[in-house]
């Protein structure tokens, strides 16, 4: 699913009015009709006080139009104009006069204006600011957001919650809605994956307001969400007559004493993700735990008891997969430099081995193209620098991917895969999987569909989701606290299953059941 910046999206308004003919005001009685289906389907007329708050823009014209809908269905509504500036769109006024008509005047704040009286268990409806916010809300406006936070009602926010701006953060926390439901036109935006803004975003859903098909799916954009829909295309079927050497052979390098359980959660979990044939490369002293804990690997030692001090092979693998448990010993270091200075097949680098990319940065140029690099935040900062805020953290991300052509998988609550100009917001994962070893298991994944054929983008995106769905799965099986990285392995093989069943209501349950009460 594409992620649309806001030029595109009024772009894409403009484009769907003139291609199909209809008005302005057209389009935003369908938004506004969607939404009053959204809240009709759960409300079904109950008396519950509906507060609207509408901006004198296009995002105050959608409430405004909602309001008539709420009215003309007999809900208890008030409806509040947030008189923020002279001016006024066309479209808001259309419906603030279809609104009169019906004999509804709403109250017109503004700085003087003392705010309406709110209980715990109303609703409130925010659509005061639209995508086109670019600057912070007057002083009053603030205190009105502020008031409106406080009063501990259900919000829900009319595309985006105020106060949020689509392309940069906002200057303090103050003055922003704090949602309990979006209601995101035709599309999530990128605001709603950034970790800054999640105490404003709590759920969303996205609501067909019928822009064009044609310009939906042929605008590049520079961030996709991932779903099942997209990787279902990417999946590469087993053969009939295929063997273990048609899915090819991973190499993993890594380990010191007292950290074999890394490479032997990253092995295994590279199994279980379908490499043909899978080498670990660890220190002596691994020899027995990975022999043991992971027979199908085939191992290959160090000289050295506790640490890699060299890495040298006489196998052929697919991609090598390097720094789970390695540590930054002086040895282990120049066994990584001297690696990158004769490999050129592709890498997926972890842990350690990022880190000593990042204090030598000159190795950066060594990287084999399309390299994938798996930072958590202190790493990636590590990699790139610090960073002001989350857009200028994408920024940065981008500009090092195409300096050293490597792909950056940003780990976090919705990891984001960058290549170069691109990135791939993943939709799966859960706070359960903040465990230790989480991330050695990623690298395993994402390492076994680099042999299997997968292009390093498609790997690292597939991988990330794969890595994600089977913590879902193992979240509902076990709860967040009792999940571990040994177990999100063994729900791996699920999350694959799992990606090829088709829902068993391709219609909402509660839609069948307002059916039937009809």
């Amino acid at each position: 699913m594409r992620i649309f910046s806001a030029d595109q999206i009024y772009k894409a308004d403009k484009f769907t009015i003139e291609k199909h003919g209809i008005k302005s005001d057209d389009l935003m009685e369908r938004a506004a009709l969607q939404i009053f289906n959204w809240f009709h389907m759960r409300m079904q007329g109950a008396p519950v006080k509906i507060h609207l708050f509408c901006g004198i823009g296009n995002n105050g014209g959608d409430g405004i139009a909602l309001a008539r809908h709420l009215l003309e269905h007999g809900y208890n509504i008030e409806v509040n104009v947030v008189n923020y500036s002279d001016k006024r769109s066309n479209d808001f006024l259309i419906n603030l006069d279809r609104l009169k008509e019906r004999k509804l005047w709403p109250n017109f704040l503004d700085g003087n204006t003392p705010f309406p009286k709110i209980g715990v268990d109303d609703i409130i409806v925010d659509a005061i600011f639209g995508i086109g916010l670019n600057r912070e809300p007057d002083r009053w406006v603030k205190n009105l957001i502020e008031y409106l936070n406080h009063s501990e009602a259900f919000i829900v926010a009319v595309d985006l919650p105020s106060g949020l701006f689509m392309n940069k953060m906002a200057e303090s926390g103050e003055g922003i809605i704090r949602s309990n439901f979006i209601l995101s036109f035709q599309a999530p935006k990128l605001i709603f994956f950034l970790p800054e803004n999640a105490p404003y975003i709590e759920n969303w859903q996205v609501l067909d307001i019928g822009l064009d098909q044609e310009f939906l799916t042929t605008t590049e954009t520079d961030y996709e969400l991932i779903t099942k829909h997209e990787l279902l295309a990417w999946y590469i079927p087993r053969k009939k007559y295929s063997h273990k050497g048609s899915y090819g052979h991973s190499l993993i390098v890594g380990g010191t004493h007292g950290k074999i359980g890394a490479m032997i959660l990253t092995a295994n979990a590279c199994l279980q993700s379908g490499t043909g044939l899978l080498t670990a490369m660890v220190p002596n002293c691994g020899y027995i735990p990975m022999q043991t804990a992971v027979p199908e690997a085939m191992v290959l030692t160090d000289t050295e008891e506790k640490i890699i001090s060299k890495i040298d092979y006489d196998i052929t693998p697919t991609v090598i997969g390097i720094g789970t448990g390695i540590g930054q010993d002086p040895k282990t270091v120049k066994a990584f430099t001297n690696l990158l200075k004769d490999n050129t097949i592709t890498l997926v680098i972890d842990a350690d081995a990022i880190n000593i990319l990042a204090s030598n940065k000159k190795l950066l140029k060594e990287l084999p193209p399309q390299s994938i690099l798996t930072p958590h935040d202190k790493e990636l900062e590590r990699l790139i620098g610090s960073w002001e805020n989350d857009f200028d953290k994408l920024a940065k991300a981008k500009e090092f991917s195409k300096a050293y052509d490597c792909i950056l998988v940003l780990k976090g609550a919705h990891t984001i895969t960058i290549y170069k100009e691109k990135g791939y917001i993943n939709t799966t994962g859960n706070p359960g999987m903040a465990t230790a070893g989480s991330g050695d298991v990623l690298t395993g994944v994402i390492t076994a569909f680099v042999a299997q054929g997968y292009a390093p983008l498609r790997a690292a995106v597939f991988g990330v989701f794969l890595h994600g769905s089977a913590g879902d799965i193992g979240a509902e099986d076990r709860g967040y606290l009792a999940l571990t990285a040994g177990k999100i392995i063994e729900y791996l093989g699920d999350a694959l299953l799992d990606m090829f069943k088709m829902p068993e209501h391709p219609i909402p349950p509660e839609v069948e059941e307002n059916d039937e009460d009809d």
